[in-house]
C-alpha cells in the first residue's frame, strides 16, 4: 500500500475548537489515519501528522487548510514560533511505495489548488522548489508574517501559485516534498533566550554571522555576510523561550538523523549549556519520530556505559528515553510517539504470553499453524544469538571480539524482530486466504482475489528463508567466535535456525501447489535458490555445534 505522511503546521495553539476542527477535517478522509496533534500554547502553533494513500492526504491537507482560512486570522496572531501564514508550512513525506518525485508531484498540484480554489499565496519549498533559493524553509520564511505587504512590489517574492494582495487574514503558505525531519526541542534550565539561542547558533549547520568588536557585520569581497560554520550538518536551530513553564529551548529540525545523530547533537547542547552556566535538562520530541532515531540513541548511550548496543529494541528505547530526558516535561510514551509503532498492526500472538501462543497453537483452529510456529522458532534461534553475542561483549578474556561480537547482536535483535512480525503475519495471511476462498461467484476479478492472497501467504514463509539465510553465518560466528560458557545457547540457535528453516520451507510448498503455474514460477525458483544455500548451511552448524560441545 502507498503511504505518504503530511505534517502541517498551523499558526493556532490556544483555541481548542480550532485546532478541533482543523482535526476533523483531516479526519473527514477516508483512508486517512491522523496518528499526532502537538500544540504549544507558547509558541502558538499546532502540528498534525497523518499518514494514507497519497490521493486522499493531498485531500485532507486541502480540507485543513481550508478550515485554517476560516477560522485563522493572522492580522491578530503573536506566538514564539517563526510563521508566515495560517497554514504556516504544509510538507509532504514518502513513507512506503512512493518516490520522492511523486511527493513533488503532489505538492506542486496540492499548491495550485489551494492558490485557486482558497485565493491562499502559496510558495514551493524543499524537493518542490521551483527555484533553488527557495528550497530551504528559512529563506522562505525570511520576515515572517509581517514581510508580506513589503512583498508586494517586489518580484523576486512572487509566490509560485496565486497572489499575494489580499491575503492579510490568510497570510501565505509554504508547502513542498521533503523526507523525514525530526523536530526536537532541548530544555534548558534558564529562561534566557539569548542563552538559548546563543547554543543554537553554535550547533546549527548554518552557524553564526561574525562581527567586529564594535558589533558590525563582518562581510566578505562581494558583500555576504561573514560567518562561523556551526558545529552539525543538517541542523537547523533557534531559541526561544516558553513563559508558561519558564524555560527556554533550543529548538532544532533535524533533517537527516543518520548524518547527525540524536544523541550526539543532544550531548553538544549540554556541553554547550554548561559552558554558559546553565544546564540541559532534556528533550522534547514534536510529533512523531522514527524507531531508528531512537534506537541509535540508545546504542549509543548503551556503549557510552560500556554495554553492549545489541539489546533488544525495548531496553534500547529505554536507555534512549532516559538519557535524553524525553519525559522532562511530560511523560514520553514510546508507542504513541514513534511512527512504526502508530503504523503497526497488532500483533496479538507475539504480544500474548508464552502459554497463550502455544495454547492458541495446539487449539482446534487452523491458524495460527506451522507457518507462525516456523517464524517463531526462527525468532528464538536470532534471540538466542543475540544473547551469546551480548555474553561475550565486555567479557576481558575476548576484548579483541567485542566489536564483532556487538555486531553480531545488533544484526540478530533485526532479524529477531522481523521473525516476530511474520509470527502474526502468517497467521493474518492465511486468515486472508480463507476469506478470498468463501468469495462467491466466477470470473476474472474473484479468481485474482484468490491468487492475491496466496501470493500473501507465500510472501510470508519466503521472508523467513531470507532472514534465516543471513542469520546462519552468525549462529556460526557465536559458535566459534563467542563465549565458550553460552556455546551451547548457540547451539540450541543452530537447532531453532534447522526448525524454522524446513519449516518455512514445508510452507512454501504448500503454499506453492495452490498458485497457477505461471504464478508460482519465479516464486518457486527463489525459494529453491534460498534453501539450497541454507541446507548445507544448517549441516555445518550442526557438525560445528557437535563439535565444540564435545570440546567441552
Amino acid at each position: 500500500m502507498k503511504l505518504i505522511e503530511c505534517v502541517p503546521n498551523f499558526s493556532e495553539g490556544r483555541d481548542r475548537s480550532v485546532i478541533d476542527a482543523l482535526a476533523e477535517a483531516i479526519k473527514s478522509v477516508e483512508g486517512v489515519q491522523l496518528l499526532e496533534v502537538d500544540s504549544g500554547a507558547d509558541a502558538n502553533r499546532s502540528v498534525f501528522t497523518f499518514v494514507g494513500p497519497p490521493e486522499q492526504v493531498a485531500e485532507a491537507a486541502f480540507r485543513a487548510i481550508a478550515v485554517a482560512r476560516e477560522r485563522i486570522d493572522m492580522r491578530r496572531h503573536q506566538g514564539a514560533h517563526p510563521r508566515l501564514g495560517a497554514c504556516d508550512v504544509c510538507p509532504l513525506v514518502p513513507l512506503r511505495g512512493v518516490d520522492m518525485a511523486e511527493c513533488v508531484k503532489l505538492a506542486r498540484a496540492l499548491g495550485r489548488r489551494v492558490a485557486e480554489e482558497l485565493g491562499i499565496p502559496v510558495y514551493l519549498y524543499a524537493e518542490a522548489a521551483g527555484r533553488p533559493e527557495r528550497r530551504a524553509l528559512d529563506d522562505v520564511r525570511r520576515g515572517e508574517y509581517e514581510s508580506l505587504a513589503q512583498r508586494l512590489s517586489d518580484p523576486f517574492w512572487e509566490p509560485d501559485f496565486g497572489r499575494l494582495a489580499g491575503c492579510e487574514r490568510t497570510g501565505a503558505t509554504i508547502i513542498g516534498a521533503r523526507n523525514f525531519l525530526i523536530a526536537v526541542n532541548f530544555n534548558l534550565n534558564t529562561d534566557s533566550r539569548a542563552l538559548a539561542h546563543d547554543i543554537a547558533l553554535e550547533i546549527r549547520e548554518a552557524g553564526r554571522v561574525l562581527k567586529d568588536s564594535k558589533g558590525n557585520m563582518l562581510r566578505r569581497r562581494d558583500g555576504t555576510p561573514r560567518r562561523k560554520p556551526g558545529r552539525f550538518r543538517c541542523v537547523k536551530a533557534i531559541g526561544w523561550t516558553l513563559p508558561e513553564k519558564r524555560l527556554a529551548q533550543v529548538s532544532v529540525n533535524l533533517t537527516d538523523f543518520r548524518v547527525t545523530p540524536l544523541a550526539e547533537l543532544f550531548e553538544e547542547v549540554c556541553r554547550q549549556a554548561e559552558k554558559r552556566g546553565a544546564r540541559c535538562t532534556g528533550t522534547e520530541i514534536v510529533g512523531l519520530v522514527p524507531l531508528e532515531c531512537l534506537l541509535e540513541a540508545g546504542r549509543y548511550f548503551a556503549h557510552k556505559a560500556g554495554k553492549s548496543p545489541g539489546l533488544p529494541e525495548e531496553r534500547l528505547l529505554e536507555i534512549a528515553s532516559r538519557s535524553l530526558g524525553l519525559s522532562d516535561l511530560e511523560p514520553f510514551d514510546p508507542h504513541r510517539r514513534i511512527i512504526e509503532y502508530r503504523l503497526e498492526e497488532k500483533r496479538p500472538l507475539v504480544e500474548a504470553s508464552l502459554r497463550g501462543f502455544v495454547d492458541e497453537l495446539s487449539s482446534d483452529s487452523p491458524a495460527p499453524g506451522g507457518g507462525s510456529a516456523a517464524a517463531a522458532c526462527g525468532a528464538l534461534a536470532a534471540a538466542l544469538c543475540a544473547m551469546v553475542g551480548n555474553l561475550t561483549f565486555g567479557k576481558k578474556a575476548y576484548h579483541k571480539t567485542w566489536p564483532q561480537m556487538a555486531e553480531l547482536a545488533q544484526a540478530a535483535q533485526q532479524i529477531k524482530e522481523t521473525l516476530l512480525r511474520a509470527v502474526d503475519d502468517d497467521t493474518r495471511a492465511f486468515s486472508a486466504v480463507m476469506a478470498a476462498m468463501k468469495l462467491k461467484g466466477q470470473g476474472p476479478t474473484v479468481e485474482e482475489e484468490k491468487m492475491r492472497a496466496l501470493e500473501g501467504a507465500l510472501a510470508v514463509p519466503l521472508e523467513v528463508l531470507r532472514q534465516i539465510k543471513q542469520l546462519l553465518p552468525l549462529i556460526k560466528k557465536a559458535l566459534c567466535e563467542g563465549n565458550r560458557q553460552a556455546v551451547s545457547d548457540a547451539a540450541v540457535a543452530a537447532a531453532c535456525a534447522h526448525a524454522a528453516a524446513w519449516g518455512a520451507w514445508y510452507n512454501v510448498l504448500i503454499n506453492l501447489g495452490q498458485l497457477a503455474p505461471e504464478r508460482a514460477a519465479g516464486k518457486r525458483r527463489e525459494a529453491e535458490k534460498l534453501f539450497q544455500v541454507i541446507k548445507p548451511g544448517l549441516k555445518e552448524l550442526e557438525d560445528l555445534a557437535a563439535k565444540n560441545l564435545e570440546r567441552g
